[in-house]
């Protein structure tokens, strides 16, 4: 029998698969829940992005008016308001950022191992570096995509090969969205007068917009994924032709 994955070798026997394909630990399971809730957190990253946008302007509005001169309870009154918006929003985001890596985390590995029992021979990198890739300095500005991209291939229905553009855009976002929030935080840590505090805080908006995009794009990724896994996990192996 040939193998019903390549149908270039025997099938072992007893099995479907010859020996190269039947890979060690990589079984098929449902990607669904895991893609569920890791869609839904990114979903709470966006909202706690949005609070942060809204003390972003409290803060660009009160920092630009002390700039200009303007006193009073009034102004005092405000700009304590607008720093506990812009510290609890921080923490949100912190928060939120935690919960979602970790179950993302978690979907990612899913969907590599899966993608390895559907094409074992489709992916660049080594299954560590599906969680290793993203916290090894000047790698993980690559590796993660480049995973990604693998699994999105191994994914796809039989005989498709879907486009790279959603993951692409999805990755140059994220990349952007990484320095443009480091460079925010250099500002708003050197910051101490009111328009050195302004312009911080109008960086940290322009991040926090940033991030918002990186993340509905995510989530455009990870719910695709899914649903190629779902789809192909559905239709079985691929159809071995008929003979004669």
């Amino acid at each position: 029998m040939t193998c019903a994955r390549c149908q270039q070798f025997a099938a072992a026997p007893g099995g479907t698969l010859c020996v190269r394909c039947a890979v060690p630990g990589a079984v098929v399971r449902s990607p669904v829940g895991l893609g569920r809730a890791t869609a839904t957190l990114l979903g709470v990253v966006i909202a706690a992005d949005l609070f942060a946008v809204v003390a972003d302007v409290l803060e660009m509005n009160v920092t630009g008016d002390i700039a200009e001169g303007v006193t009073g309870a009034d102004v005092v009154q405000r700009a304590d308001h607008a720093d506990a918006l812009y510290n609890a929003s921080g923490i949100a985001q912190a928060v939120a950022l935690l919960a979602t890596m970790t179950v993302y985390l978690c979907w990612l590995w899913r969907v590599r191992v899966n993608a390895e029992a559907f094409n074992p021979g489709g992916h660049s990198k080594a299954r560590g570096w599906t969680i290793g890739g993203w916290f090894v300095p000047v790698v993980n500005l690559w590796f993660p995509r480049r995973v990604t991209l693998d699994i999105w291939d191994s994914s796809a229905p039989w005989a498709e090969r879907p486009g790279h553009a959603l993951v692409n855009l999805w990755w140059a976002m994220w990349i952007v969205s990484l320095f443009a929030d480091r460079a925010a935080d250099t500002e708003s840590r050197h910051a101490h007068a009111a328009a050195a505090l302004h312009q911080a805080a109008s960086m940290m908006l322009a991040s926090d917009v940033i991030d918002i995009a990186a993340a509905a794009l995510a989530v455009l990724v990870v719910l695709k994924i899914t649903r190629m896994q779902h789809g192909r996990a559905l239709a079985g192996p691929v159809p071995v032709p008929a003979l004669g």
